[in-house]
């Protein structure tokens, strides 16, 4: 499993950063600050969840299905996961796929950009 993002500079959007976006999440992707030791970081805010029940089992879903997509994540890429209000509502094989789908999206585009260079 990979580390986790703890520093609030890390969790600040940048202007190379790869996005991919559904109905339950948002992904932001940049290169890893610290090469091989790619981190990931979970974005639940109170304004979106109000009760705190809610505010952990977004945490505990998306962690779930980043654990099963991991095999999908580069590994010089940061990831920062932002949760939206629908992710309560989907299932867990719904998230996975979705997750997958992000994930893959995120990863054409990052090889693509480093052909091009």
């Amino acid at each position: 499993m990979r580390n986790t993002i703890k520093k609030h500079d890390d969790f600040l959007v940048g202007p190379d950063d790869f996005n991919a976006r559904c109905a339950m999440f948002f992904v932001r992707a940049r290169p890893a600050r610290f090469g091989d030791d790619a981190r990931y970081g979970l974005i639940v805010t109170k304004k979106t969840f109000k009760l705190a029940v809610d505010r952990n089992r977004a945490k505990r879903m998306l962690r779930d299905w980043i654990r099963f997509n991991e095999n999908q994540m580069c590994n010089d890429l940061d990831y920062v996961f932002i949760a939206r209000r629908p992710l309560l509502f989907s299932g867990r094989t719904d998230g996975r796929t979705a997750m997958k789908k992000a994930l893959h999206y995120i990863k054409r585009t990052y090889e693509k950009s480093r052909k091009k260079k």
